[in-house]
């Protein structure tokens, strides 16, 4: 497709949460059950990929270096090494356990460098509405359930001045967008209204980002393109992509100009040359710095 780069030598079978590491100019995403994390150094174009214990669902950048994630049995510390090992420390874990079938899902950090992940059952068919969002500090450990009554997690993301979130369910029974006023104080999200109902477009509302003027952009999983809200969440524009489940996208490069896309597996033939592929393309628009978990 025309202006869409494909990365090299990387394919995913549930390629998701791409961030961009400033501080070592650096892409990292994963791919949920192969338990792998990517990383794609942003001057070389050199790939690589470490193997976890348990499938890794989302990472965020840590000052001073490694990975904050979300995976299956809590919120990890990953140290990733100069070989194929990594370190795996396990700080937190929500009161009540996550549950048989459960993991964590999509997550990031605020502006504040706080880290934000929500769980679902991972046999997304069955439909149970048991997810729940949560926040971890070093400070005070992970919270109580901040938004409950979730079946598949996802879009969490910031404005520029930190004081609205977004949060998506991209069940195909829900396939919402909400947006809350939050507490950049705190960490507390509140006034939750709908701010994108997409149950009558193709795609899932899945993965997103925030660009430096406050649009949202989410994956239109099913569908094979990204949509660009306005912050009143208007519809403004709509970019199409290769592959048929576009899972996340993220802002990142020099000058936080690229966006940089992950995929999903369909199984179908005419998806069968891009899905679970990692494209770059750019869209005209620059993003936003993301803050590392403990700034």
């Amino acid at each position: 497709m025309e202006g869409v780069t494909r990365v090299d030598g990387v394919s995913c079978t549930v390629g998701e949460s791409p961030t961009w590491s400033a501080q070592e100019g650096a892409w990292y995403w994963v791919d949920i059950p192969a338990k792998r994390v990517w990383r794609l150094d942003g001057s070389t174009g050199a790939s690589r990929y470490w193997e976890q214990s348990e499938m890794v669902a989302c990472v965020a950048a840590k000052q001073g270096g490694g990975l904050i994630a979300g995976m299956e049995t809590g919120i990890f510390s990953l140290e990733l090494g100069a070989a194929q090992a990594s370190v795996q420390t396990r700080l937190a874990a929500p009161a009540s356990g996550l549950g048989e079938g459960m993991r964590f899902n999509d997550g990031r950090c605020d502006r504040q460098g706080r880290f934000w992940s929500g769980t679902m059952f991972m046999d997304m068919g069955a439909a149970r509405p048991v997810g729940q969002l949560y926040r971890y500090d070093a400070a005070r450990g992970i919270s109580a359930p901040m938004v409950s009554d979730l079946i598949t997690q996802n879009g969490t993301a910031f404005s520029p001045d930190g004081r609205t979130m977004y949060l998506s369910d991209s069940h195909p029974s829900r396939r919402m967008v909400w947006a809350f006023d939050y507490d950049i104080a705190d960490g507390v999200p509140s006034g939750r209204r709908v701010f994108a109902d997409l149950t009558t477009q193709v795609g899932r509302p899945d993965g997103a980002a925030v660009d430096a003027d406050g649009c949202y952009w989410v994956c239109g999983n099913d569908g094979g393109y990204i949509m660009r809200f306005t912050p009143d969440g208007k519809l403004d524009r709509r970019v199409d992509v290769p592959m048929l489940k576009p899972s996340m996208c993220a802002f990142g490069g020099k000058d936080l100009d690229t966006l940089l896309v992950t995929s999903i597996v369909s199984g179908k033939s005419e998806d069968a040359e891009w899905g679970g592929t990692v494209v770059m393309l750019r869209p005209g628009v620059k993003g936003l710095a993301e803050t590392p978990f403990g700034a």
